[in-house]
């Protein structure tokens, strides 16, 4: 079994945020990390890993061990038109080793021939499902921008503001690099939300979808909140174009400020509940105030 089989059978059985995990890797790397967690290895003292947290690991990840299958995964996703980036590949995303806890590896569908671009050359816009006409207009009118620009747009697949962002890319786009990135929460066996369908084989055309997890792996609450610190990683600014004061969209922002990326706001009506969460960021985090593409290459150029 080599590192990219590994890898793949580990984005199944660890979560992105166990500790235990990504510990039993750094000391050991990929392949034999595999082993211990899975049993095939005998276990032993490891120095920055205690004996209770090993045993609440391995009794953890027991239950998925039936489930992992690196090469069987790698198959699917090559039957799908996709492919599967680790660490040291000539595509994968530099970006995504300033996460602490960086994926083991990236499920992508779609045109990798030109790469994924660096992050000076990439911004990610997201913002609130229920969006409004007014939300839905500028979204529009800044990625078509940036597309013209030749910026890839990176978002979430999400309705609302992630899909105008899409579309926005690929209205504007100019051919050079992938027009945008959708980044998933689940597995890219299948489309979530499904009426986003059209839109995603639009983005495979041009573009990609990426994802942490698997195929076969559902969408949950919890991966679509992970996701955020991937779409912030890709890009060198995210931008909130509307978003709730506890919209989800502003964890998004969060993950970008903790690994020193950019973070921008639109700002909107005072009276727009929408709007809310952007002004929060403008007046209690300090993200840059944008109105259009040219503020947010401009971020960019910084």
């Amino acid at each position: 079994m080599n590192d990219r089989i590994a890898r793949a059978a580990l984005t199944r059985l660890f979560d992105s945020q166990d500790t235990t995990g990504r510990a039993l890797v750094k000391a050991l790397g990929a392949y034999a990390a595999l082993r211990v967690a899975t049993g095939a290895q005998p276990r032993h003292t490891f120095r920055h890993i205690s004996e209770e947290n090993l045993t609440e690991g391995l009794h953890r990840w027991a239950q998925r061990v039936p489930d992992v299958d690196g090469e069987k995964d790698l198959a699917t996703i090559e039957r799908l038109g996709g492919g599967f980036l680790i660490p040291g590949d000539e595509h994968w995303p530099t970006g995504l080793d300033d996460l602490p806890d960086a994926p083991y590896g990236l499920w992508y569908i779609g045109d990798i021939s030109q790469g994924i671009p660096a992050v000076h050359r990439a911004a990610a816009l997201t913002g609130s499902r229920d969006s409004t006409s007014y939300g839905a207009a500028v979204t529009g009118e800044i990625t078509h921008g940036l597309a013209q620009r030749g910026i890839c747009v990176v978002s979430g697949l999400a309705y609302g503001i992630d899909a105008h962002a899409h579309r926005g890319a690929l209205a504007g786009f100019i051919g050079t690099g992938p027009a945008t990135i959708a980044v998933a929460a689940g597995g890219l066996d299948r489309v979530y939300p499904s009426g986003n369908t059209d839109l995603a084989s639009a983005i495979r055309a041009n573009g990609l979808i990426v994802s942490e997890q698997p195929p076969g792996n559902a969408p949950t609450r919890y991966r679509f909140l992970q996701r955020n610190r991937i779409i912030a990683a890709l890009a060198g600014v995210t931008c909130i174009v509307e978003a709730r004061w506890r919209s989800g969209a502003l964890n998004a922002a969060h993950r970008a400020e903790t690994i020193g990326r950019h973070v921008a706001a639109v700002p909107g009506s005072v009276h727009s509940a929408n709007s809310a969460g952007c002004h929060k960021l403008l007046r209690e985090n300090g993200a840059f105030l944008v109105s259009d593409a040219a503020d947010v290459a401009e971020i960019l150029a910084d």
